[in-house]
């Protein structure tokens, strides 16, 4: 990916999104989010609800798994939302993924809606 695409606010917070938690950071990457947050991962069978329920999301299948997202890419949708194709793999395989996330005013996640491709 080039730096262009990651220097408009959504992109490069959907790239500090995949870099927290490569890091395996959940306070980095909790840091990026509204604290009322919704997490929708249908492959989970659950959404997930504010900073507890994002960390819960992020401690179960970002840490438990060992989960590696490589950006494969990533798409701005007007000023705030961005889709991110991505590449994960960890305990439980691989998986080719979609990400739309949006932003709130203050530039924060509020939304990730998931899915698996």
């Amino acid at each position: 990916m080039n730096d262009a695409a990651a220097s408009h606010p959504v992109q490069a917070t959907v790239v500090d999104f995949i870099n927290a938690t490569n890091a395996f950071d959940i306070e980095r990457t909790l840091a990026l989010f509204s604290t009322t947050a919704v997490i929708d991962d249908p492959s989970t069978g659950c959404t997930f609800n504010e900073h507890a329920g994002v960390r819960d999301y992020l401690e179960k299948y970002f840490l438990g798994y060992h989960t590696v997202t490589r950006l494969l890419s990533l798409e701005g949708l007007g000023d705030v939302r961005a889709r991110a194709r991505v590449d994960f793999t960890g305990d439980f395989g691989h998986e080719i993924g979609l990400l739309l996330v949006a932003l709130d005013p203050a530039g924060l996640i509020s939304r990730i809606d998931a899915a698996l491709e």
